[in-house]
């Protein structure tokens, strides 16, 4: 195919596209809002525009995501949301007209706390104890197998358990106690409170942390 036939060929290319796009409904975005998050479990969405000319590519015009999640140039929202909160954000969606269309559509996602963890009274040195209580909460729809360890890491690396619990935490439990402490050698130590909870419904595990921001010093042992 010599370069004439190649010209004429995409200069019918373009006209058939341009007419497409003259010929199209208007360039919308289908979807309406997203449905709300759950911090640390896996999601996906893939989103839908009409009208205008198909294929479509999507991007970020302003905002941000929720940290952890990406958009793909197909439209699949996806990722693990790393902690609650809300974003606004404003996506791009492109057709294949030519000239190009473009349409932008504002979003809002909410990620709630599905399990939250927290400090009700921070780890204490007491003589030669590290003593102190988490507070549990499970903002879900779903029931939690939870399993909790407080574990007390020294400056040489050793871990010590101060704290273990395995239990049911119920959807919409809030504020569930859990105290934990034990007699430690003497040193220095930096606390760890480690939630993970399986959800069987989904097949899901969702885990939180929390840490002391300074080590806690025992200065003299059992």
């Amino acid at each position: 195919m010599n370069f004439l036939k190649i010209s004429r060929l995409t200069a019918i290319l373009i006209c058939f596209c341009g007419l497409l796009a003259a010929q199209a409904p208007p360039l919308a975005v289908v979807d309406e809002a997203l449905p709300p998050l759950d911090a640390g479990v896996e999601f996906h969405m893939l989103l839908h525009a009409s009208g205008g000319v198909p294929l479509y590519v999507w991007s970020v015009a302003s905002g941000d995501l929720p940290e952890g999640i990406t958009l793909t140039p197909e439209g699949l929202l996806a990722g693990r949301p790393a902690k609650p909160g809300a974003s606004i954000f404003t996506l791009k969606v492109e057709d294949s007209g030519h000239p190009a269309h473009t349409i932008n559509k504002e979003f809002k996602a909410v990620v709630i706390a599905s399990l939250l963890i927290e400090w009700l009274q921070p780890p204490k040195v007491r003589d030669n104890r590290i003593d102190g209580v988490v507070q549990l909460s499970n903002g879900s729809k779903d029931d939690f197998d939870l399993t909790v360890i407080i574990v007390a890491v020294a400056d040489n690396g050793r871990a010590t358990a101060i704290g273990y619990e395995h239990f049911p935490l119920k959807s919409g439990a809030a504020s569930v106690q859990l105290p934990f402490g034990n007699t430690l050698p003497h040193g220095a130590y930096v606390i760890h409170a480690d939630a993970i909870a399986e959800i069987p419904t989904r097949k899901a595990i969702l885990r939180q942390r929390l840490q002391t921001p300074q080590p806690l010093q025992i200065v003299q042992g059992p």
